[in-house]
């Protein structure tokens, strides 16, 4: 089995080397093995893995506001909240 360095496999999947330490550090893609002089090499294996199975993101949460002024535009407070869960 062949095994690139990260700058190679960098360059075969398309992701950078930052992007590539931080998967390993996340524990989403671990390199095949890591010399004592702390290389990182990886695998024909994981290229095919990281160009075929995308990794997901986590989904953000968004926060809406709404606010009226008085409670006489209690149906204004309803439309804001309506808009809100489009």
């Amino acid at each position: 089995m062949k095994y690139y360095t990260i700058g190679q496999f960098s360059k075969l999947v398309g992701k950078s080397i930052q992007t590539l330490r931080l998967w390993d550090n996340e524990g989403k893609l671990k390199p095949h093995h890591i010399t004592e002089g702390r290389h990182r090499y990886y695998s024909e294996q994981q290229i095919n893995q990281v160009l075929q199975v995308p990794f997901v993101k986590k989904a953000k949460k968004v926060i809406g506001y709404c606010r009226v002024s008085s409670n006489k535009q209690k149906d204004d407070l309803a439309r804001q909240v309506a808009e809100i869960w489009v």
